[in-house]
């Protein structure tokens, strides 16, 4: 009985179709690229594969199993040659098969079988294809303000004319300002002691540098922790001062041998 041997005979005898799959792998090898029928192509896929793995190792053992299904030592040459270099990196998949549609005649499904790593045209094409840039947008205000400040600006436009220009570049000149101050921003937790949580907590309060945080009391701070929740009543910014002034001032070398006799920020 056949039970779970399944597979497409193609219509052939056993030695007629390795007879004939043998010359097809071996066409590929040399050519790069055949057409054929999607059936065949599937079933040569699982015959070439596997001698394309085979040719990473040049060995004489490996080549004399190779010969043993082409049967042509062309081919050979051309795969432990030629191919094995430009399939050296890719863990599998070496093949790829392209559906054209049906045949006249007999409708059946055509399809051109090719190596993926000899496809001049598409590797040249993923090359030069530039990186896409994932831009996403939170919520819909900010379009329902634009869509408002855009109405705003068209009618004011059609009733003052010039000045409406002129106020909307009086207008677009603090939001400059602002960005300028964000990237002039410091990074706080630099500071032992400051976490995340206090570094946002700090700049919320308008102590967004080391300058601000250096020209700040330990009671300010105090203040501002305490406001800010009992969760940080544990956090003793006593240090942070003087920290801040080292770090603005650019004198990492003795803020870094500072910080080692700290403890979380305490003097020991």
């Amino acid at each position: 009985m056949r039970h779970g041997k399944k597979f497409n005979h193609l219509g052939r005898t056993a030695s007629h179709r390795n007879a004939m799959l043998s010359n097809m792998a071996g066409s590929l090898i040399l050519h790069k690229r055949i057409e054929t029928t999607v059936a065949k192509a599937k079933a040569l896929r699982k015959y070439v594969e596997p001698l394309l793995t085979k040719s990473k190792d040049d060995s004489t053992h490996s080549r004399r199993v190779v010969f043993s299904y082409l049967r042509d030592k062309e081919p050979v040459k051309e795969l432990f040659n030629v191919v094995a270099d430009k399939i050296a990196d890719r863990p599998g998949g070496y093949t790829r098969i392209v559906k054209l549609g049906t045949r006249q005649g007999d409708a059946a499904d055509v399809c051109i079988m090719e190596l993926v790593d000899f496809n001049e045209t598409m590797l040249l094409a993923t090359a030069e294809k530039p990186a896409k840039t994932r831009r996403s947008r939170r919520g819909g205000g900010k379009k329902a303000d634009s869509a408002e400040t855009t109405e705003a600006k068209a009618s004011s436009e059609t009733k003052e004319g010039t000045p409406a220009v002129v106020e909307e570049t009086t207008k677009a000149e603090p939001v400059a300002v602002q960005e300028e101050n964000a990237v002039e921003a410091d990074d706080l937790e630099k500071v032992e002691g400051i976490g995340p949580k206090i570094a946002e907590v700090l700049t919320e309060a308008g102590v967004d540098t080391f300058a601000k945080l250096a020209d700040s009391t330990p009671e300010t701070i105090r203040e501002i922790l305490d406001q800010a929740g009992s969760q940080f009543a544990s956090h003793d910014p006593a240090t942070w001062p003087q920290q801040a002034k080292l770090a603005a001032d650019g004198k990492w070398d003795e803020l870094k041998a500072w910080q080692d006799e700290l403890d979380g920020g305490r003097e020991n």
